[in-house]
């Protein structure tokens, strides 16, 4: 078999959480802070950071998108670059660690679905390529992501979703990043979704919307979905959820060699002790990078939130990699000697040749049998357990020659088939 062409050496970051005031630090910003929050990341050696901008703060009426908090990002994205972090920046700042973050203009007496309703898309994608346009000429700033799992806004379990079609979601996700790019023509815009897209049934945003829309697949792999309750904290599942996600993913771009970033993973407790998060980090990170084409991973997240801040639930305030006080955590000094591994050995994962076929439609309204607890999922993680390193593909891929040889798979196994094994 020819050898694959293989990606360059992947990107390593922190989605960053502000030490003083959390993402409310937009109210009253201080450079000073951001600036030695940078420098405890850039310590840590990573080399970018995903950037949140809070939405009703930025273009708190329709038609007012506030030049100062505008100036204020631009003055983050440039604090980064002189600790030598690229930036991307979400904008329709969305949803952040069980808080939403939407304008009053789409809100109570002015309810406005954020998907379709014309005037409030319009005023959506003139943000968005204002946030673009004001960064553009930045080396440092890598691309927009329209929002932080901003699929969870469109049906269930959201307490009040803004309900739209598969149809609706591709033309939203489309204008979206024609504005992106209009803003930065060039850079690397994506777009980013919450599990369900991949394992909840009749969810609209679809696995191919997030496969085929934005210049890479998002992927935030969460164990507390279900994994590490029902498998095991020091489970097979448990470690591998990223990496099964990661080929999950790959077999639904029509794009063999198609970008696939993790870009948030992190070490929930309870779920995950804090005496096995490093362990945790490690196995995952590790897992992850087995895979082709990953263009990078950014954990969840930099710095622990400030336990004076209310209502988070629990295990919200020690994801960092970092205490409140810049202190690198066990997970953090992990992460960091495996960074510094990774760079030195250089990074070139074999094909995974095996892979299990997924038989779904394009829509793929039954997806549930992909999350855990469902028999995709269960057949991948016994064919991992077992040592085995498989990818996935579509049935419709399955028959392929080229697409196949593309990935390097050179074997094809069915559910049914690890069952009887």
């Amino acid at each position: 078999m020819p050898a694959l062409p293989y990606a360059p050496a992947p990107r390593f970051g922190v989605n960053y959480t502000p030490t003083r005031g959390w993402f409310h630090h937009w109210l009253d910003f201080d450079l000073d802070e951001v600036r030695a929050d940078l420098d405890s990341v850039a310590a840590l050696g990573f080399d970018h950071i995903r950037a949140f901008a809070l939405w009703p703060l930025f273009q708190p009426n329709r038609t007012l998108i506030r030049p100062r908090a505008v100036e204020q990002l631009v003055a983050l994205v440039d604090a980064a670059a002189e600790r030598g972090l690229d930036v991307n920046v979400d904008g329709l700042q969305g949803h952040l660690s069980s808080f939403d973050f939407v304008p009053s203009w789409t809100q109570t007496w002015h309810r406005r679905n954020m998907f379709t309703d014309p005037d409030v898309v319009a005023g959506e994608a003139e943000y968005l390529r204002t946030l673009a346009a004001a960064l553009a000429d930045r080396p440092n700033f890598l691309g927009m992501t329209l929002g932080n799992e901003i699929n969870q806004f469109s049906g269930d379990p959201h307490p009040d979703p803004d309900r739209i079609t598969p149809e609706q979601a591709d033309a939203w996700l489309a204008r979206m990043l024609d504005a992106c790019e209009q803003g930065a023509p060039g850079k690397l815009h994506l777009h980013a979704c919450y599990d369900a897209a991949w394992y909840l049934d009749d969810h609209p945003f679809t696995p191919a919307h997030a496969a085929r829309h934005g210049f890479a697949t998002a992927v935030h792999s969460w164990v507390f979905n279900g994994t590490a309750q029902k498998y095991g904290t020091h489970s097979a599942a448990t470690d591998q959820h990223a990496a099964y996600m990661i080929e999950l993913s790959r077999a639904w771009s029509p794009d063999p060699r198609r970008p696939v970033w993790l870009q948030e993973v992190g070490a929930p407790a309870p779920h995950i002790p804090a005496d096995h998060a490093a362990a945790f980090t490690r196995a995952t990170v590790t897992a992850a990078l087995d895979c082709a084409d990953v263009w990078g991973v950014t954990w969840w997240c930099s710095h622990d939130v400030d336990r004076s801040l209310a209502d988070f639930p629990e295990l919200e305030y020690s994801l960092g990699v970092l205490t409140n006080d810049r202190v690198p955590k066990p997970a953090g000094r992990g992460l960091a000697a495996l960074i510094t591994e990774v760079r030195e050995r250089g990074h070139r994962p074999e094909p995974r040749t095996t892979a299990l076929v997924l038989d779904l439609p394009e829509d793929a309204p039954k997806r549930s049998v992909c999350a855990p607890g469902g028999a995709f999922f269960d057949a991948f993680m016994r064919l991992a357990a077992a040592g085995a390193r498989p990818a996935v593909v579509l049935a419709a891929h399955s028959a392929d020659p080229a697409y196949l040889s593309a990935r390097g798979i050179t074997e094809t196994v069915t559910v049914e088939d690890v069952d009887r094994t």
